[in-house]
């Protein structure tokens, strides 16, 4: 199983058409992972009511990955997946829970942007993954 993490960016569709072309070499089915991140979570600790619930988080996820699957439809198998929490940590355990063979991942999405040549995330993940990661780069 291949892992592809897909924020909606076009970093991300990018990395997701070079696991096509890999899932297709290796007969491998893709994960499509989307994490939703709670931001400030200490601030909604307090206020209850202004909290996200999980099937409004959910729903964003959905939203991300729509592209993906629209673009996914009939070229190789695949499932997807929405966790909830700091991105480049679950990205990371959902390919050991799924012992993933690979992560392929865009080289930045849609978070700010903390370095011009790598992202947060991508860099995160290179550094927890128990299995081999590709970057992709965007396209200019």
């Amino acid at each position: 199983m291949i892992v592809v993490p897909i924020d909606g960016s076009n970093h991300s569709l990018n990395a997701l058409e070079y696991a096509v072309k890999a899932a297709e070499s290796f007969r491998e089915k893709i994960l499509l992972v989307n994490v939703q991140q709670v931001k400030d979570r200490n601030f909604y600790i307090d206020s209850p009511k202004m909290k996200p619930s999980d099937k409004v988080l959910e729903k964003e996820g959905e939203t991300a990955l729509q592209k993906a699957v629209d673009f996914l439809e009939s070229k190789v198998e695949y499932d997807t997946k929405i966790r909830i929490g700091v991105p480049s940590i679950e990205i990371a355990n959902e390919a050991r829970d799924q012992n993933a063979s690979a992560i392929i991942m865009g080289s930045r999405g849609n978070g700010p942007v903390v370095s011009q040549i790598l992202g947060s995330v991508s860099y995160g993940v290179l550094h927890l993954s128990s299995c081999p990661v590709t970057i992709v780069p965007g396209r200019e």
